[in-house]
């Protein structure tokens, strides 16, 4: 096997996956927005006192995490204009956000449901004593320690977001997969052009971990804050 380390360098250094990176931050940051709006809509309702929502909103979760990323990406794409006789039909970003969104709700509805029922029940205990309402509680006292629980999970859940952008070149998106099968596809330089692809992606992946890692100091700070101030 002849690797071309030349092509390879000069592919890696280029300026050809800028704009294909900058379209898997866009598209992944606002996924992960509606991902986190239904995940903790969902994950309130999992652990509230309202019993006639909660099947509705487990049937959404075990059916979303039941089927494949890419067969929700092609329902959005190419399954709702058949299903609706041409009357829906989403712009290939539009679907591709839309899917992964809704797939990221479902894990994320999980993982705040597991941050909700992981907070100290004296916690709830001590609200109900101080007379706060549901809405209050959750705002003021669950919600805000949950959040500190669930940002390591959640980090583990956008990497994984960042990785299925990758099935978007289905859908002919030029994220960075879909830029590299374009690539090799024309010069069989396959090892190459994975290779700068896998790289790329490796980079994002990186990057959001330090960020992560931010996130995690700064939580942490406030959790040491409190428990400074209640000694």
């Amino acid at each position: 096997m002849h690797f071309d380390v030349g092509y390879f360098i000069g592919l890696l250094f280029s300026t050809r996956f800028f704009e294909p990176a900058l379209i898997v931050v866009v598209v992944a940051v606002t996924a992960m927005v509606i991902g986190v709006v239904i995940g903790t809509v969902g994950g309130v309702i999992l652990t509230s006192p309202i019993p006639v929502l909660r099947p509705i909103m487990r049937g959404y979760v075990q059916t979303i995490r039941g089927i494949p990323v890419l067969v929700q990406i092609v329902f959005w794409y190419n399954g709702l204009p058949a299903l609706t006789d041409g009357a829906i039909n989403l712009p290939a970003y539009a679907a591709g956000i839309i899917a992964l969104g809704i797939n990221e709700g479902a894990y994320m509805t999980e993982i705040v449901r597991a941050g909700i029922q992981s907070v100290d029940r004296g916690q709830r205990e001590a609200a109900q004593a101080l007379s706060l309402t549901y809405k209050s509680m959750m705002l003021k006292v669950i919600l805000p320690q949950a959040v500190r629980i669930a940002i390591p999970p959640a980090g583990n859940q956008i990497v994984n977001l960042i990785k299925n952008t990758s099935l978007l070149f289905t859908i002919a998106i030029p994220e960075i997969f879909g830029t590299g099968t374009n690539l090799f596809s024309a010069n069989f330089k396959y090892f190459e052009v994975i290779a700068v692809v896998a790289i790329w992606y490796l980079g994002l992946a990186l990057a959001y971990g330090v960020i992560q890692r931010a996130l995690e100091r700064h939580f942490a700070k406030g959790r040491m804050g409190l428990y400074g101030a209640a000694a």
